[in-house]
């Protein structure tokens, strides 16, 4: 399994998790303000795609509102 973290702002956050949303090859995604503390933790399967990715981009988005930058640590399955 690989890890990356991505830094981004509020406002560019949704976006980010949309597209490693729609990546595919994404196993867990984790939020994180500024200082390190975990908000949301997303386990990616193959069925979140489909039914499960409006509830999980509102909580994205509710997020944006309680903090200014993010880190995303994003788990990839090793190809």
């Amino acid at each position: 399994m690989t890890t990356s973290e991505f830094k981004v702002k509020a406002e560019d956050l949704m976006q980010k998790i949309r597209e490693l949303l729609e990546e595919g090859n994404v196993n867990r995604i984790i939020i994180k303000d500024d200082k390190g503390k975990v908000y949301l933790e997303i386990p990616v399967t193959l069925g979140v795609i489909g039914a499960l990715i409006a509830p999980i981009l509102a909580a994205v988005g509710a997020l944006a509102a309680w903090a200014a930058d993010f880190t995303i640590e994003v788990m990839r399955r090793d190809q």
